[in-house]
């Protein structure tokens, strides 16, 4: 898998913190993240806010530009994930995730020149919305591939967890920093994530360069990419905990339409909405640090369920509140259930694909990933150009619970499972050698 390149001693590192590469692995996906989540918050405030002033839509109206702007996102990942998944395990990882955030520092510097400038229209936005996703579909799964050849496989779902503290703390400052500096000068958070992704590109390079993977390049990339499919529908448990986790933020996701409760429903404005956007990640974060002291190991399917289960509750009852501090504590909630759900699914792609695929199978899961959230936008804005903010919210937390109960049903591999491998290791491997040869 990988050896220990700065532990001292024999024994190797106990903690993935120990490994000097892990450090600096740590440190781009904290600054990237910071930069990439301020650069969305404002984005999806400046889509709203340009719909209803610029081009006096109605509030219906521009919530629907919310869903689009999902949408523009999703494209491209949809299109290109098939190549990223290759492209991962094709190449030097390192490479591939350093060009996807210089890309996104692009985006960073033509949002904050076309704000400097006033030269805002919701054209412009879109294509930088979808330049946005062509990025992150790159260096997600690069990301994801990357961690499991810095860190030894035993030290996995600690890395996890301890990964997941920096990133989701990252979620608290990243859109409370981008709502701040939006309300000083509008362009500052652009010039900020540019300076963020520029240093996260530069250090991802510094990491050392990892073992490559096996990879027959005498076979088609199409080929090899269904490969990646072929794996993850044999193995029931994977599939079903990814698609779980797809459905139930497809219809439960509240995240598009924050900036509809910020400016027209609790009026907070965009400061309010930046700790809105930061709450679900401080829940998400305190959980992360419980888990890196004390990994999640028994019962890990029951436990996801429930947790999908009280995310949707925490997502229909933030329909209905009109208090911002009640607000903030539901999305806190809200955040916590959703990491453990993370957690899980995270744990089983890293323990059950083996390194030759393993950027593949990270970029399907990242699709799903993607396919949950950008078109959860979608989804959001068309049920609340019909239903209204709160109508939507409240109708897709009630369909999160819906979907719990039916995979709970439909995948009693999931409600049964004990362990995040064993009992499923052996039929893993002999499924990823099936698709393999596809």
């Amino acid at each position: 898998m990988t050896d220990d390149r700065s532990a001292a001693g024999g024994a190797g590192p106990t903690h993935p913190l120990q490994i000097g590469d892990y450090r600096l692995f740590m440190a781009v996906r904290f600054a990237g993240s910071i930069a990439t989540l301020s650069v969305v918050v404002v984005l999806g405030w400046q889509v709203y806010d340009v719909a209803r002033s610029a081009y006096e839509m109605s509030r219906a109206a521009a919530a629907f530009q919310l869903g689009i702007l999902g949408a523009v996102q999703f494209v491209p990942i949809f299109l290109l994930t098939p190549f990223a998944g290759v492209a991962s395990d094709r190449f030097d990882r390192r490479k591939v995730a350093a060009l996807s955030v210089l890309v996104d520092s692009g985006v960073a510097a033509v949002l904050a020149y076309a704000t400097h400038m006033e030269l805002l229209s919701l054209p412009l936005l879109f294509v930088m919305a979808a330049m946005h996703g062509t990025a992150r579909v790159f260096f997600n799964p690069a990301m994801s591939a990357l961690a499991p050849n810095i860190v030894p496989a035993k030290l996995i779902p600690r890395a996890i967890a301890t990964n997941s503290i920096a990133g989701q703390f990252a979620r608290v400052l990243g859109p409370a920093a981008g709502g701040l500096l939006y309300t000083v000068f509008p362009s500052f958070p652009y010039f900020v994530a540019l300076v963020l992704l520029a240093l996260s590109a530069g250090i991802l390079l510094m990491i050392k360069p990892p073992r490559r993977p096996h990879y027959d390049r005498r076979i088609n990339p199409w080929k090899q990419a269904l490969g990646g499919l072929s794996f993850v529908w044999r193995d029931r448990f994977l599939f079903g905990a990814i698609s779980l986790d797809l459905f139930a933020v497809l219809l439960g996701g509240v995240t598009a339409l924050l900036p509809v409760f910020a400016r027209d429903i609790l009026q907070v404005g965009p400061e309010g909405l930046g700790w809105m956007r930061a709450m679900p990640a401080a829940g998400a974060g305190i959980v992360a640090l419980w888990l890196s002291w004390k990994p999640m190991e028994h019962n890990v399917g029951v436990k996801m369920l429930w947790a999908v289960g009280i995310y949707g509750l925490a997502t229909a009852l933030f329909g209905f509140s009109h208090s911002f501090a009640l607000s903030l504590l539901l999305l806190l909630v809200l955040g916590a259930a959703d990491m453990i759900s993370v957690f899980v699914r995270n744990s089983l792609v890293q323990l059950n694909t083996p390194d030759e695929m393993r950027g593949r199978v990270s970029s399907i899961s990242g699709v799903a990933i993607s396919a949950s959230n950008e078109l959860g936008e979608l989804q959001s804005g068309i049920a609340a150009s019909i239903l209204g903010a709160t109508g939507a919210v409240v109708f897709g937390g009630a369909g999160a619970i819906l979907i719990t109960l039916i995979w709970a049903a439909i995948y009693p591999e999931i409600r049964n499972a004990r362990t995040f491998a064993p009992a499923y290791r052996e039929k893993s491997k002999g499924a990823a050698e099936e698709g393999a040869k596809t």
